[in-house]
């Protein structure tokens, strides 16, 4: 950007024009944290020459490949190939590619490996959508830097007490050189004279079209940014990133390296099956019960399209002895994160949520998603189902459909993707969604 009075006025409509596209990103068939199962015969072109491809070959700082080896990865995914080498030095960096494969260990890696920290003063600024990611992201950035003990990380959300924050951003001894925070609470903590980040080197947006559709919050990445210097680098990550809003993206940024997957039909995961169920409101939780039942799942998350809902099914499902736990905007934010992390570490094995929990979350157990309530649009169902399935590995997807706007979603995401979602058969092998013994 040439100055920072060029950014966007989001009060305004603006045209918006198709940029041309960088690199196309292909999906990718190895996983970023260990060796995926092996591409279909049909597959193979995509994955040419990524296993001969080590960690090593990016040439990071020893710290940072000792972490690397002992999380157990071996060969980096193909987005993590495409860019890696162009963002440790420096470069804005624009990617688009499907869930699962890796994104966030690309800006990770790269902000650990350029990072000179210095008492009291902030480089890096993460800004993610929800609470539950910003936490999920800031311990991947524990994990990595597991040998770097110089380096500190906070998190900053919404429904915890701003003065705690506030405290720790001004003790030269506890600032953080790296924040991963919501865009609404690091917003008042800069417009509160708090957040002093005028030494911020690299401003990272994960989930960035989530971000910068909604108003609101686009507002507040604005506001922060225009904190932040001139110079610094760039990263915007999705595996959504329609046309109109990488016109937004590339406001923020000087010449960056694009991936993109302008094939949409490579957005969809291979080891993941879809299949969808018709049937009238009354007859869901049956159904749900049903196969609760008989399919065999490590970990299953549920999706709902409100709070009240979310909570109803919980209830159903625990007075049906089901192990389950529910997460929603409704709930106070310690409870919020104490949920997440007891499904993460497999206390519980289903989780009934809103879509909070359908963008950018890890739970590597799960390899079954069930949209009990049909996602509103295209894009909600590929992060959705993206829960399942991730890193190559085999996944179940299930969409309740029970109304005529069920059904065109149903027919925009087959148009779309180009994926053939068939009706649920009677009988599935377990051994096609699940790795399970």
């Amino acid at each position: 950007m040439a100055d920072n009075e060029e950014l966007i006025d989001y009060e305004e409509d603006q045209e918006l024009t198709t940029t041309t596209n960088g690199a196309s990103a292909p999906a990718a068939a190895q996983n970023g944290a260990a060796a995926a199962p092996a591409a279909a015969d049909g597959d193979k072109k995509n994955f040419t020459g990524i296993h001969s491809t080590g960690f090593r070959d990016f040439l990071l700082k020893p710290e940072l490949l000792r972490a690397i080896s002992d999380l157990g990865f071996e060969h980096p995914s193909e987005v993590q190939q495409e860019c890696i080498p162009q963002a440790v030095f420096g470069m804005d960096v624009l990617c688009q590619a499907k869930s699962g494969h890796g994104k966030t260990a690309v800006f990770v890696l790269a902000t650990l490996q350029q990072l000179e920290p210095v008492n009291g003063e902030v480089s890096v600024i993460v800004l993610c959508h929800t609470r539950e990611l910003a936490f999920q992201i800031r311990n991947e950035y524990v994990r990595f830097a597991k040998y770097m003990p110089e380096i500190r990380t906070s998190v900053f959300y919404g429904g915890t007490p701003v003065a705690k924050d506030a405290e720790t951003l001004k003790d030269k001894t506890k600032c953080p050189h790296i924040i991963v925070a919501t865009p609404g609470r690091l917003n008042a903590l800069a417009r509160d004279k708090v957040l002093d980040a005028k030494h911020v080197k690299h401003f990272v947006l994960d989930e960035c079209d989530k971000m910068l559709e909604q108003l609101d919050m686009r507002r507040d990445v604005q506001e922060i940014f225009r904190v932040t210097p001139h110079h610094k680098q760039v990263m915007m990550f999705s595996a959504t990133l329609a046309k109109e809003i990488r016109v937004t993206c590339k406001k923020f940024m000087t010449n960056p390296l694009e991936i993109f997957v302008d094939d949409e039909t490579k957005l969809t995961l291979h080891g993941l099956q879809q299949h969808y169920v018709k049937l009238d409101e009354v007859a869901k939780n049956r159904k749900l019960n049903d196969l609760l039942d008989t399919l065999d799942f490590n970990q299953v998350v549920i999706f709902v399209k409100s709070v009240a809902r979310a909570n109803e099914l919980d209830k159903l499902l625990k007075e049906c002895n089901f192990p389950s736990i529910t997460i929603h905007s409704g709930l106070p934010q310690e409870d919020r994160i104490a949920r997440y992390q007891q499904f993460k570490s497999f206390e519980k094995r289903i989780l009934v949520a809103t879509d909070i929990f359908g963008r950018g979350i890890d739970v590597e157990r799960v390899n079954i998603v069930i949209n009990y309530d049909c996602p509103g649009d295209a894009d909600s169902y590929l992060h959705r189902v993206g829960r399942a399935g991730r890193f190559g590995t085999k996944g179940l997807a299930i969409t309740f459909i029970s109304s005529e706007a069920d059904q065109d979603v149903m027919n925009q995401i087959q148009s779309r993707f180009e994926v053939a979602v068939s009706e649920l058969p009677a009988h599935i092998d377990p051994a096609s969604y699940s790795d399970l013994p």
